[in-house]
């Protein structure tokens, strides 16, 4: 028997779907990984600037990635120093479900998990409820910056009934003026608390007179075991922020 082979995730959500579909196989993991709680592994540094010598010297098998999460300077210099890189694209539900799949089999994971098909059957049994909502979707502050196209959070808000006000925007990630932002006459403001940790204290004064939904960021953007119950988590903290 072959064996199995050491994998290092520079993604929080690949992290988390590895770790909790097969124990022991990661062997590195980001400074950002936080799931599954308690996940003992050689940390190599951010998604940004991971230590490239840190990742070679634990002798992976294999480095998942992203294509928007991680710097291809990056990738290429792991590629270099002989290290197989696996990188992912995830803009929409569907694209994080196949490309969850195909990384997982490149982990040498025969079959797929049960929470994968779970997720699925999720989000296909969902239906959102009451009338479309407009929104605004702040990712950051200082400066200000929202979801804009092509996005997989805006894809997984657009399934709960609620579209993105700069979703045909020309960037993915746009900064705008606070000032234009207010004006965009959404019915709310979706403020996550991740990458940006939006709080009651921190965001909702910023837009007054709109609703503001505080939601989960691992939720809303990660791609992973937690979209199994996303469906139902989002559309709770949706609804309390529009009744």
């Amino acid at each position: 028997m072959s064996p199995a082979p050491r994998v290092v995730s520079l993604v929080p959500s690949l992290t988390e779907a590895v770790a909790v579909t097969a124990p022991g196989l990661l062997v590195g993991a980001t400074d950002w990984c936080s799931h599954p709680a308690g996940l003992d592994v050689v940390r190599i540094g951010g998604t940004k600037n991971p230590d490239v010598t840190a990742v070679t010297a634990l002798r992976p098998d294999l480095v998942i990635a992203n294509e928007e999460e991680n710097r291809a300077p990056d990738l290429a210099a792991l590629r270099a120093a002989g290290t197989e890189v696996l990188v992912t694209e995830v803009r929409t539900l569907d694209q994080a479900f196949g490309e969850l799949d195909r990384a997982l089999r490149a982990c040498g994971l025969p079959s797929r998990p049960r929470w994968l098909d779970e997720a699925e059957e999720a989000w296909a049994s969902f239906e959102a409820s009451g009338p479309p909502l407009t929104a605004v979707v702040p990712i950051w502050r200082r400066p200000w910056m929202v979801l804009g196209r092509d996005t997989f959070a805006g894809d997984l808000l657009a399934r709960l009934g609620v579209r993105h006000v700069y979703a045909t925007h020309t960037e993915r990630y746009p900064r705008i003026p606070l000032d234009e932002l207010r004006a965009a006459g959404a019915d709310l403001v979706v403020l996550p608390d991740e990458p940006y940790r939006f709080t009651r204290e921190d965001g909702p004064e910023a837009f007054p007179g709109t609703a503001a939904a505080l939601v989960s960021g691992r939720h809303l953007t990660w791609y992973g075991p937690s979209l199994a119950e996303a469906p139902r988590v989002l559309a709770r903290e949706l609804r309390a922020a529009h009744r």
